[in-house]
């Protein structure tokens, strides 16, 4: 099928051109005025707009067209607009830019490099839309650039994602061993203009402290002893894209000095090096530690502190994300038995009881790495809680269970909570499909969750 193009052009002779010039490549709508070309925006169908500034009532200025470009940017803000200018009108062209077009060009109308400028156009216009689309299949099925979770909180995570991911200021990810904070940076980095550029990851509590400055910085031959070539540092090798600094709180307290400066001047020189070099990096971090209490004993500079903080996000244990164990555990099963070629696995009853009981210290990697176990040590098509190392968690929440008197309705309601739970987890927060799952209408799933005091966040 052809692309859809629609012309903004009230010269009938240069709407023929474009007519004529155009249509072999494109299905080609014609708008003579500001009032024919807005119903075609609004329906969305139309990637890419060509648009003369000069439109009636006043064909002899831009002020039309700066104003249906203003309106574009409202009523189709995912419309590709090229501006058609006169060729004294650079002003006009630099202006409309400024407004939101992606390019423009003068009059008279060069096909070839117009056909070139449209081409690019329609790329971009299709990037652009794919991304969104897999943006929004990943919010519908609970997964964020390979991060998974249907639980409120982690609804409240992504969102702080995708809003970090807009801008270039730096980030500090905080939380325990396991809960995925080199994850959430690599969710930032993909969704982020910087995406088609390096990530480079730097475990600053892994590298000596001797060679620390080195690895980041980069030296030129001589420098020292055994710096017998040129080695581009961590720096250099994110330029234009982003560096990750994990375990910062690690980092010593002389290059934490070198670091702020680095963040407040963006240049950095070599070891043994005199030449001074700009750097557009975006800087992430990331800790386990309390960084307020190691500014508190001396270990970290408080300064540093709030010039990484700008974005804090803190990553929830998996405890306080119960909605999104058995999810985790689901999907961590199929992807480790496809690997293995183990074919289709599944948990046994037992085996979900424990996963939902269990207070997982060690987090989303303890949950994985307890399935990589029972991958291990078995060759059964179904997974229990002995092959987990839970049979103590299964024994002792049977015991509970069997030593608490329940009223019917307390049992009821409680389990009538835990289907609806593995329900939403198992289909991403998809209430239709939950519904299906437990056999009952999407109405009464609503009904029965606002009873039971279960919110999702859309």
């Amino acid at each position: 099928m052809k692309k859809k193009l629609l012309v903004i052009e009230d010269e009938k002779s240069v709407a023929k051109q474009l007519r004529w010039g155009l249509s072999e490549e494109y299905e080609i709508t014609i708008a003579s005025n500001a009032s024919q070309a807005r119903p075609f925006l609004i329906s969305g169908v139309f990637p890419v707009v060509t648009l003369d500034l000069g439109l009636p009532p006043s064909p002899d200025t831009p002020e039309q067209g700066f104003k249906l470009l203003e309106d574009i940017a409202v009523i189709s803000p995912h419309t590709r607009v090229i501006v058609i200018t006169g060729n004294t009108e650079e002003e006009n062209a630099i202006q409309a830019i400024a407004l939101g077009a992606v390019d423009f060009i003068e009059k008279p109308i060069n096909l070839k490099l117009l056909k070139i400028i449209l081409s690019r156009a329609f790329k971009i216009s299709e990037l652009a839309q794919a991304k969104r689309q897999l943006q929004k299949e990943n919010k519908q099925t609970g997964a964020l650039a390979g991060m998974l979770g249907v639980s409120s909180v982690m609804n409240k995570v992504f969102d702080r994602l995708r809003q970090a991911s807009k801008t270039d200021y730096p980030i500090l990810i905080t939380g325990n061993t396991g809960t995925g904070k080199e994850l959430a940076a690599h969710a930032v980095h993909s969704l982020s203009q910087r995406a088609s550029q390096n990530l480079v990851i730097v475990n600053c509590g892994a590298i000596p402290e001797n060679l620390l400055e080195s690895e980041l910085f980069g030296h030129e031959k001589g420098a020292f002893t055994g710096a017998s070539s040129r080695q581009i540092g961590k720096f250099e090798q994110a330029q234009h894209g982003t560096l990750f600094l994990d375990e910062i709180g690690e980092l010593p307290l002389l290059l934490q000095v070198k670091l702020l400066r680095v963040l407040q001047e963006s240049t950095i020189q070599r070891l043994g090096g005199t030449k001074t070099i700009s750097l557009d990096v975006r800087v992430i971090a990331a800790t386990n530690n309390n960084l307020e209490d190691s500014i508190e004993n001396g270990s970290f500079r408080e300064d540093l502190f709030y010039r990484l903080n700008v974005v804090p996000l803190k990553l929830p244990d998996l405890r306080e994300r119960p909605e999104d164990i058995l999810l985790l555990a689901h999907y961590f099963l199929q992807e480790e038995s496809q690997k293995l070629k183990r074919g289709q696995m599944s948990f046994l009853s037992t085996a979900l009881t424990a996963l939902a009981a269990y207070d997982w210290p060690g987090n989303v990697r303890e949950l994985q790495n307890r399935i990589r176990r029972a991958l291990g040590t078995t060759f059964g098509k179904n997974i229990s809680e002995v092959d987990l190392g839970l049979e103590e968690i299964s024994h002792d929440r049977q015991e509970e269970q069997e030593q608490k008197v329940l009223t019917l309705k307390e049992a009821r309601a409680g389990a009538e909570k835990t289907a609806v739970y593995r329900a939403l987890s198992l289909t991403g927060n998809n209430i239709s499909q939950a519904a299906k799952l437990l056999e009952v209408s999407r109405p009464t799933l609503h009904d029965l969750m606002k009873k039971l005091e279960i919110s999702i966040q859309k």
